[in-house]
Order: structure tokens, then sequence, then C-alpha cells
């Protein structure tokens, strides 16, 4: 099982049987929530991932307890993520709980899991999307785009992606009914290069910052 460490919350998991096997939910939960927000994780890792990490240590005490979810490939151990139908599937089956505690439900996730809130947001009724490195095209084929996924997502939505990012730089994006937010220098996984001066912990504290306050604005 992944670990998540915050200084202030004691984690919760929860397994949750879906229609292609059981997914696990590792809750953080807000003293006193008015949002919940699902972060699912990318098609080759997990919750471990940095800006995940980020988000789930900073956002309790502003009033949002997040749930880190882990698809059923990532449960049973298998290494890369199954067909996007799929993924949408066990999402589905994981939004019950996620809807539990009867507060307002906020969908992400991180590149796949980015696509795959998009792609569920309104038939699930999430009340916004959260797009971290959305995968915009495949690295070096601009015209394989995905954009249709988060211009179609029915929501109000936020992307925060990495300065560098080789699947879609914050300029290549198409303008739309949504915000976007750039983490200077950041790769995919908003991994930062030393020459460039700025910290990874510098880097995760404009993706932090940056939803906070979007999600301070989400009712």
């Amino acid at each position: 099982m992944a670990t998540v460490n915050t200084d202030d919350v004691t984690p919760r998991t929860e397994t949750v049987e879906t229609g292609t096997g059981t997914a696990r939910i590792t809750w953080l939960a807000a003293p006193a929530p008015r949002l919940v927000l699902a972060l699912g994780h990318g098609a080759g890792g997990g919750i471990e991932a940095r800006d995940l990490r980020a988000l789930g240590a900073a956002l309790p005490a502003h009033g949002v307890s997040v749930a880190l979810v882990e698809q059923p490939w990532r449960v049973a151990g298998r290494k890369l993520g199954p067909a996007p139908k799929t993924l949408d599937t066990g999402w589905r089956g994981i939004w019950p709980a996620l809807a539990g505690p009867g507060l307002p439900v906020v969908a992400g996730g991180r590149s796949a899991g980015a696509r795959v809130a998009c792609r569920t947001a309104a038939e699930l009724g999430a009340r916004a999307v959260l797009a971290l490195s959305f995968p915009l095209h495949p690295p070096g084929r601009p015209e394989k785009t995905r954009a249709d996924e988060l211009l179609g997502c029915g929501v109000a939505a936020l992307v925060v992606q990495g300065g560098n990012d080789p699947f879609g730089k914050p300029a290549e994006f198409p303008p739309g009914d949504y915000r976007i937010t750039e983490v200077p220098y950041g790769d995919h996984g908003f991994a930062v290069p030393k020459k460039s001066g700025l910290t990874e912990e510098r880097a995760m504290e404009i993706l932090t910052a940056s939803v906070t306050e979007w999600l301070a604005d989400v009712k």
C-alpha cells in the first residue's frame, strides 16, 4: 500500500468494490470539511506522486477533505493502467463512496486520472474538475490532441501544467472555459531541473496555492 504522510492529518483507508475490481481510497479528512477533492493517479504510477502528496498535505487545513483514489489495476499490483473505458468504469464504481460524506465532490487527478475526471464529471455530478498534468497529446504528437475531453467536461475546471511537460506545454492549450496555472520548468511529474533555480518545494507551493485559491470559489 502506498504511504501518505502529513503533519496534521491521519490517513484512513477504505476499499471499494467496482465493476473492474477492488479500488482503494486513502482519506485525508479536513477537521471542518466543506468539499471533497477526489484525486486519481496516472497510468504508470500511484498516489505517491509528488503533486498528490502535496495536495493531500495542504488542503485539509482549508476545509477540503482529500480522497486519494487507487484504481483496481493499481490495487491488484499491475504496472500499467488499462484502457480508458475500463478506467472510467472503475471511477464510476468509486463515486458513491466519494459522495458518501454528503459534501460537494470535485473530481480530479493527474495525467490519465485527469482524463478520467474530465470524461465523467458531468454524468457523475462533480462540482468541478482539477486536471493535474493533463496529457493534451502524446509526446511529439501534437496532432493527436485530447483537448475535447477537457473542453467537454461540462463543469468549471482548473488545469495545473508543468512549463516543460512533453504531453503539452501550457501555451499549447486551446482557449476554453477553464483556468490554467503553469508550474515553471516542471515536467510531466512536476519535477524541476536544478539549473532552473526553482526548488521542488517551491514548485509544489505554486501548485498547492493555485489549487487552494481556486477551490475557495467552488461551492
